[in-house]
């Protein structure tokens, strides 16, 4: 299996994403759950050994439940 699954920038996004739910103290149950997605996809999502992301529409939800801007998620720089 490729030890990159994800690329650079899903990489940031996954971590954003993951910092602004442990500053609230949401499992990744409770995330799950505002997204209505499965338990295990927030998991398999923020682990290296899985290609799960997140999309645009998971991003959308996302600024909602953290009450921020999708661009909160995004570099500011592009990745070469």
């Amino acid at each position: 299996m490729a030890a990159n699954i994800k690329s650079d920038i899903e990489a940031y996004v996954i971590n954003k994403v993951k910092e602004k739910r442990e500053a609230l103290n949401l499992t990744q149950s409770e995330l799950a759950l505002e997204l209505n997605v499965s338990d295990g996809f927030i998991g398999q999502v923020e682990s290296s050994k899985y290609p799960a992301k997140y999309n645009l529409n998971h991003l959308n939800k996302l600024a909602i439940v953290f009450k921020c801007s999708v661009k909160d998620f995004i570099p500011e720089q592009p990745f070469k």
